[in-house]
Order: C-alpha cells, then structure tokens, then sequence
C-alpha cells in the first residue's frame, strides 16, 4: 500500500494543528467544539502513532517540540489550501451567471452555434449572452462581464484583452447571383463593375479589401448600405450585391454552399478579443477565453 495511506487520523491531525495554532489545547476544544479531554486524546494518539512528542506543556499552555514544530508548518498548510480550495469550489457552485456581451451578428453567426457545446463543457461558467451593438466602450456601460468582438489596437484602458484570433475579411455572394459564375472565376478587378453591399458602421470594410488586391479604391461602386452585418448578409444571401464580410461570421455559410468566396479573405489589423475588466473573473474568463480559441 502506497504511504499516503498510512497517513495519521485526520481528526488527529486537526486536533494538533488547532492546539499548535492557538497554543491552548483549552482554545483549540472551543473551536473544535469538542471537550478538553477529546482534544488531549487526539493529540496523544498522534504522538503514539508517529512515536514522536509534538508538544509539552508549559505554564497553562502548551509548547511545541522541534518535531511539532515541523508537524505544525505543514499540517496548517495543507489545511489552509483545502479551505481555500473548498471556498473556492462553493462560490463556483453558487456564483452569479457570467454574462457575455456580443454583437448580433457575430452571436447569431459565430457564437449560437457553439453555445449548446459550450454550455455542456463549461457548465459551471454558467454563461449568459446579450446582445451589444460592437464598440468597444459597451462593457463600461453595462452589467457585463466580458465582451466579443472584432476591435484593433489600443485596447480599452482598464481592461484586460484576451486574443483569440486575427479577423480576415472578404467579398462574397450568392451562388444565384446574376453574375456569380463570371464572377467564380474573375479577378479582383472584375468587382469594380458589381454593386456593393455594405455596413455602414464599417465602410473601410471595402477599402482595406481594395487595397490589399492593389486595386484603385475610388473606382468602387456602393450599392446599398445595411445598419447591421446581419441584414448585409442576408441580402448577400438574396442576391442582391455582393458583400464584405469577416470570414468567421460566413464560414458556415459557405460551408453550406448559401454564399461563395471566390477571392477568399485578407486578414486585417483588428482581432476578435474576449474583453473583461481588469482583474475582475479572471479565472473564469481565461477558462472562456480558452475554450473559445479551441472552438474558432
């Protein structure tokens, strides 16, 4: 049988780590709530069964040997980090919902889903999604805590950013649309002749895009304008133009053939971050944190 089996009865060990600890086998019995008498049996039979004497007594109380001393720095330790793990485990079990705050269209696309997943993996996380409109000063106004979402540097001062990963843009559309198998096969170029489908609260989508294929920005022709990615894509969906989009929120559809990407995607200088407030849930938003980069 292995030693840490042979290890002395735990009531023992409390008994002798209360007495060190207090330097009164009378204050340690008040604690424990246990008599006097109980207390002084424990203690014997400890030193019985290492053979060794822990403690002596010394006036009213009690001082201890060089053994104790050692038995002592140990025992208290290792009782202070059951405590604490204990505490822990309880304020896991019994602790608020951790509420994440995301952009419709990167919850509707990207994170539902995963969310049935990652429920059942992390379910003491007990995660809570709202919806945010995307900038990045949403989690100081609210109750969140912890952000998604596609942001470039600098960070938020105050908040601590974890990166999952590089956000790529790129044109797509429908495999019905009008020109889509012209299109399949062009080069960039060929996009200066389509209408253009954009989100107003990310006009340099196309620009960025343009720049990277060293085409001539001015010579883009915008179609319409949509107030969310959501609606953009849907429209995209509809053959109505052809969009510009981050790859993680199209994947699926393209996947599942609704959309194509015939010049596929450009990574650009933004990051899809999980934003918290410094030193506030850090455990548990390095646990999100972790899982999220593992299920990109």
């Amino acid at each position: 049988m292995s030693d840490h089996f042979n290890l002395p009865s735990l009531n023992a060990l409390k008994a002798f780590e209360a007495c060190a600890r207090l330097q009164s086998i009378t204050l340690a019995a008040k604690e424990l709530h246990v008599t006097h008498g109980a207390v002084s049996r424990q203690v014997k039979q400890l030193e019985e069964q290492l053979g060794l004497q822990l403690i002596s007594k010394q006036g009213r109380g009690i001082k201890l040997t060089d053994s104790g001393l050692h038995l002592y720095e140990a025992s208290h330790n290792a009782f202070s980090q059951l405590h604490t793990a204990c505490t822990e485990l309880r304020q896991q079990h019994h602790q608020a919902p951790f509420v994440l705050a995301c952009p419709g269209s990167l919850l509707a696309r990207w994170l539902i889903p995963r969310l049935e997943r990652l429920q059942h993996d992390l379910p003491d996380l007990r995660l809570q999604v709202i919806t945010n409109s995307g900038d990045d000063t949403t989690l100081q106004q609210s109750d969140a805590d912890a952000s998604l979402v596609f942001l470039g540097e600098p960070y938020p001062e105050h908040m601590h950013a974890y990166v999952l990963d590089s956000e790529r843009i790129g044109p797509v559309l429908s495999p019905h649309y009008q020109h889509a198998t012209a299109l399949y096969t062009a080069a960039p170029a060929a996009l200066l002749r389509e209408r253009l489908l954009f989100t107003r609260s990310r006009q340099q989508a196309w620009p960025q895009w343009a720049q990277a294929h060293k085409l001539t920005t001015t010579e883009l022709v915008y179609a319409q304008g949509f107030e969310h990615l959501y609606y953009l894509l849907e429209a995209a969906v509809a053959g109505l133009g052809v969009a510009i989009a981050p790859e993680h929120l199209v994947r699926s559809d393209i996947a599942n053939g609704r959309l194509i990407a015939p010049w596929g995607f450009v990574e650009t200088s933004a990051k899809l971050v999980l934003l918290t407030r410094t030193k506030q849930h850090t455990q548990r938003a390095q646990q999100l944190a972790d899982w999220l980069t593992q299920n990109l």
